[in-house]
């Protein structure tokens, strides 16, 4: 009977082991600098189109496949948009999302990864110098970059995302942001 406990117990822990090595969650934030690319609608009027700098912070997990290979999904607040500049008046262009991207990660060795993976945000707020409220609720992109384990539970990732689908109802502009962060994984 002993003999069996003793077993279990060590079954338990092995499990316990094995599942926290497959499967961490953690945290991460980091600065957007952010565009958008396209005709913004501004038809007849000479304008200068200049990126934002901004924010992102979310959680993330990171689920093991294969010893090169996995796969880390994120839930993140984060802030895109744009500045429009002419002769007379510049407005800004603040879309705030919560993005959900899929990272599909391979690591070149113990420290570096290659990352790519759609991203699919949904619109929670909008920040406009004027009185347009015209931003699409839905937006999917990809996104690629390279990501640095420093340490077994701190990162750092540099991105790029690209949105694929129209930012705006009433303009043909898409979100593109280069994204740097830092994590801690527990």
């Amino acid at each position: 009977m002993k003999k069996i406990i003793l077993a279990a117990v060590l079954f338990l822990a092995t499990s316990a082991t094995m599942q926290a090595q497959l499967l961490q969650f953690g945290v991460k934030a980091g600065v957007n600098f952010a565009s958008q690319t396209g005709d913004a609608g501004l038809e007849g009027v000479a304008f200068d189109k200049d990126g934002i700098t901004s924010y992102h912070v979310g959680v993330v997990a990171e689920i093991k496949l294969l010893e090169k290979f996995s796969i880390q999904p994120e839930l993140l607040y984060s802030t895109q948009g744009a500045t429009y500049k002419n002769a007379v008046s510049e407005f800004k262009n603040e879309l705030g999302y919560l993005s959900i991207p899929v990272m599909a990660k391979f690591y070149l060795n113990n420290t570096f990864s290659l990352e790519v993976g759609p991203q699919a945000s949904f619109l929670l707020s909008e920040k406009n110098d004027f009185d347009v409220k015209d931003g699409e609720t839905f937006e999917f992109g990809l996104n690629a970059g390279l990501g640095v384990k420093l340490t077994k539970n701190i990162f750092l990732q540099g991105r790029y995302g690209l949105g694929l689908t129209e930012a705006s109802k009433n303009a043909d502009v898409k979100n593109s942001t280069f994204q740097i962060s830092a994590g801690f994984l527990f």
